[in-house]
């Protein structure tokens, strides 16, 4: 009785390294070589993810070729995975030995922005999927969706993911019955991580499948038509944008489906799969996944390869044009100095003189 009584009792003032005990996972009390070189990888990868998926975004603004429904919606992919970079940059500013520091709020915050970022980046590729679906099988290259639409879409895809994000911090947790504790997530219900696993599984399953229907239906249709009835140019560009979006579809399956289905082990209390030894190595390679997309960007559409181009370029000749006004100011500092030692006049004085010159040019002038 009161074991089971033990076993009920809810553990809202426990710290961290009470679950992970329980979980049997360790906690590292003192930073090795491997932790900081764990951090240091992973800070490095996140900055990469933030800069250049704010690089898309910066594209899609600058460029008005961007300026369409399927376009906003990678840009929200982007805004996606530019979150993701910032989660796991919080993410490496909170774990290693810090861990043990955490309170059970900063914990779930900890791993709600991670699961919220994920939520928003599969409703991201769900969405661009069946917008593909619908501007394909018209054979059309931008759909007709209304910009309040899109809006919505955004705005539904966000909400949904914060949810997702809090539910564990609502309630879905193991605070009240430690027999449920996960192991990778020692704070974690069982059953929730294999709802969330399960439902992105199901999620890619469903892209998977339409982009299956639109490849068939494609090629199906490019037999069919000859040049005369659509542009070769007008197809080229449809197929173009429609591999690329089956690019980032592939990546992104291919980058997060070993850890969903490590997740769902872990879920299943699988004590054999010995989930802590490859949980790392997944979390880094779905971490990567959030600065592929960038890549693929560059290297198969030309347009936004062009805008980052015109992008870094501005960059590059604001700092330039900055290092020359200091240089040029510098140069002529120098040269008054000099002018000023030669004639062994004070520097204010020197100064003073040459406007009082220029003033006096001036009046005879006018």
């Amino acid at each position: 009785m009161s074991s089971t009584t033990n076993s009920n009792t809810c553990h809202y003032t426990e710290n961290v390294t009470f679950f992970y005990k329980n979980s049997n996972k360790t906690i590292s009390e003192f930073w090795r070589k491997r932790d900081y070189a764990v951090v240091t990888l992973g800070m490095l990868v996140c900055f990469i993810v933030i800069f250049s998926n704010l690089l898309v975004i910066l594209a899609i603004f600058k460029n008005r070729r961007f300026h369409f429904p399927i376009y906003y919606l990678l840009g929200n992919l982007a805004v996606s995975d530019l979150f993701s970079g910032l989660a796991y940059l919080h993410l490496m500013f909170h774990t290693g030995p810090w861990t043990i520091k955490l309170s059970q709020y900063q914990w779930f915050v900890r791993q709600g922005l991670v699961d919220t970022s994920l939520t928003a980046s599969v409703l991201n590729l769900l969405a661009v999927a069946m917008e593909r679906h619908q501007t394909i099988f018209n054979m059309q290259l931008h759909s007709k969706m209304s910009m309040r639409r899109v809006c919505i879409i955004i705005f539904s895809i966000w909400v949904v993911s914060i949810i997702m994000g809090l539910f564990p911090t609502m309630g879905w947790n193991c605070l009240c019955d430690l027999k449920r504790c996960s192991t990778m997530a020692p704070l974690y219900s069982r059953s929730f991580l294999v709802f969330w696993a399960l439902l992105n599984l199901i999620t890619f399953s469903i892209m998977v499948a339409i982009y299956t229907r639109i490849f068939f239906y494609v090629r199906h249709k490019s037999k069919q038509m000859s040049e005369h009835t659509t542009p070769t140019r007008h197809k080229e560009t449809v197929l173009g944008l429609m591999k690329t979006v089956s690019m980032i579809l592939g990546l992104f399956v291919l980058c997060w489906t070993p850890g969903l289905v490590l997740l769902m082990l872990d879920g299943l209390d699988c004590e054999s799969c010995k989930v802590l030894r490859y949980e790392k190595y997944f979390l880094v390679l779905a971490e990567c996944n959030s600065f592929v997309n960038p890549i693929v960007y560059c290297f198969r559409d030309k347009d936004m390869r062009k805008t980052f181009k015109e992008l870094l370029c501005c960059l590059c000749r604001r700092g330039q044009s900055d290092n020359d006004f200091t240089t040029l100011e510098e140069s002529r500092l120098r040269t008054i100095r000099k002018a000023a030692e030669a004639n062994g006049l004070p520097l204010m004085n020197h100064v003073s003189e040459d406007h009082a010159a220029a003033s006096d040019s001036f009046n005879d002038t006018t």
